[in-house]
């Protein structure tokens, strides 16, 4: 079981880089790439409200629940 971040697929849909993220969520680029592989261990909320400020989508557009993983 994992919770999958989905980061990748709202930046193609925005058409928007990790750079550009990265400077409108106010954290490191590195952080945002540690989000896109699915190597955080957490997210804070105020970090996923930001994502969610700047991608214009909800928590659920980027968080998925996987049962088989």
């Amino acid at each position: 079981m994992a919770i999958i971040i989905n980061v990748d697929v709202m930046l193609a849909k925005r058409k928007m880089s990790v750079t550009e993220l990265a400077d409108k969520v106010g954290i490191t680029m590195a952080n945002i790439s540690i989000l896109k592989n699915g190597k955080a261990k957490a997210v804070r909320l105020s970090t996923l409200e930001a994502i969610c400020v700047a991608l214009d989508c909800q928590p659920g557009d980027i968080l998925e629940y996987r049962k088989d993983i």
